[in-house]
């Protein structure tokens, strides 16, 4: 027979294993229920900083002032003016949609096949001095001629065609359409650039943009000097 003393022994044995079972159990529930950490929260921030945080233009800009608004108002009137000669035939077959120059007051395709090429300057036999020399050819419907007849080249084409005034001016601030580093540059390819005053000494039976091109020249510096507005479309 066991002595009292061996009962009590075995009694708190068991108590003991008992009690570490317990234990066991409850730390297994308590990282199944264990919420998952949170990153502290940041502080609240007013309804109005959040959406200035993701507008590039204040919420509240400061007003401008009349002569500010006058000012994009003439620089805005002054790009229409010129628009006309860039969306005139003269100016615009070289500047086509497509890869294929554009012909005559109608500005239909021009025709052979001519392309652009890598260069601008035609492909294969079809190039553009071929036909166009260095100076018009005498005779109705003879082709136009300048020493450096050619389209933009395939890397920066500049298309104007089907452009509206908003899209051309946004696109004139953009080194990617035109290949100038600043709008200056700009003022002095229409200004001095042989391929641009050509479009004022036609061909026979051509006829010339609506404006001359001191009055182009100076509506495009206008537009720019007064801070290169963009029309509303």
């Amino acid at each position: 027979m066991k002595s009292g003393r061996q009962v009590h022994v075995q009694g708190i044995k068991r108590s003991l294993l008992l009690l570490i079972a317990l234990i066991f159990f409850i730390s297994v529930a308590y990282q199944q229920i264990k919420p998952e950490p949170q990153a502290p929260s940041s502080p609240s921030v007013p309804q109005k900083e959040m959406a200035y945080a993701f507008d590039s233009k204040p919420s509240n800009p400061k007003p401008k002032t009349k002569a500010e608004l006058q000012r994009e108002k003439e620089s805005r009137e002054a790009f229409m003016v010129a628009y006309t000669v860039f969306m005139h035939p003269r100016c615009m077959n070289c500047h086509p949609n497509g890869d294929t120059p554009l012909q005559g007051e109608d500005s239909h395709l021009h025709t052979q096949g001519v392309t652009r090429g890598p260069d601008g300057k035609g492909l294969y036999a079809l190039k553009c001095k071929n036909c166009h020399q260095d100076n018009n050819i005498a005779g109705l419907n003879m082709p136009p001629g300048q020493p450096n007849w050619q389209m933009p080249p395939a890397h920066l084409k500049m298309i104007f065609q089907d452009k509206s005034p908003r899209q051309l001016a946004l696109h004139f601030k953009e080194s990617k359409f035109t290949g100038f580093k600043n709008l200056e540059q700009m003022i002095e390819h229409v200004e001095k650039e042989p391929l641009v005053l050509s479009c004022w000494h036609p061909a026979q039976g051509l006829t010339t943009p609506p404006i001359s091109h001191d009055e182009f020249v100076a509506k495009v510096k206008e537009w720019i000097e007064k801070g290169a507005a963009i029309p509303v479309n």
